[in-house]
């Protein structure tokens, strides 16, 4: 398994490819703002095919990059309908405009071919399985992806802003919702095993063990708590 990552942009957002190993096909999760350069240099770097792009969520700093680098690869991109709007619209998903500079730097609208993401979905791409799972909170069209435990590979979580370390995403912008995000930690996260490696939408990697185990808003949502703590949100 190859799971190459880096931070882009002026949101530091995590990009990455994900291959059964270095030469094969890829998936492309989350290219947002400025990644374009980062995944030409993945790909040549590694050797890979890039076959999807695969998208957590609609909000820019995820999606900036999605028109060049589906262009520059000729691949499709998957997004939850409840946050395709925001490709070509990412001002209204923002609740305010986000800058004459900053969009000036932007690609604004959908790649040539744009196919829908559902809950429980099962995605065989670059000959990988992927689950999706529907994870309202941080917005509506918020999904996660799982990939099970291979040989000596543990189970990895792809939580976009879901979970971070330490946190979990904000809920104060348009679609935002503090009670769907308790509800889809409820449900998406807790269930999964300690082991399970946790690949968030920005800052480092975890284990959801050890969220369950430090992290303020699960330790809530496990105790059947959650909307009391006021630690620190992520995510823009």
């Amino acid at each position: 398994m190859l799971i190459a990552g880096f931070p882009a942009g002026a949101w530091g957002t995590n990009c990455y490819l994900v291959a059964p190993a270095a030469g094969e096909e890829c998936v492309i999760i989350d290219p947002g703002h400025q990644a374009a350069d980062g995944v030409a240099e993945a790909v040549a770097k590694h050797r890979l095919k890039p076959v999807a792009v695969i998208l957590t969520h609609g909000h820019i700093d995820h999606v900036a990059s999605v028109v060049p680098v589906c262009g520059a690869h000729d691949v499709p991109a998957w997004i939850h309908p409840s946050d395709r709007y925001m490709m070509s619209d990412p001002g209204a998903a923002l609740g305010r405009s986000i800058g004459t500079q900053l969009m000036g730097e932007l690609t604004v609208g959908e790649p040539d071919d744009v196919r829908e993401l559902t809950d429980g979905a099962e995605l065989e791409l670059a000959g990988l399985s992927l689950t999706v799972a529907h994870a309202p909170g941080h917005t509506k069209g918020s999904v996660t992806f799982r990939m099970p435990e291979q040989a000596d590979i543990p189970p990895v979580f792809f939580s976009g802003d879901l979970l971070f370390a330490g946190s979990i995403g904000r809920t104060d912008l348009p679609g935002g919702d503090m009670d769907e995000m308790y509800g889809s930690l409820a449900r998406v996260c807790l269930p999964l095993d300690d082991s399970t490696v946790v690949l968030s939408g920005h800052g480092p990697q975890t284990t959801i063990g050890r969220e369950r185990a430090t992290n303020p808003f699960l330790r809530e949502v496990a105790a059947g708590q959650g909307g009391t703590t006021t630690a620190p949100r992520r995510g823009m």
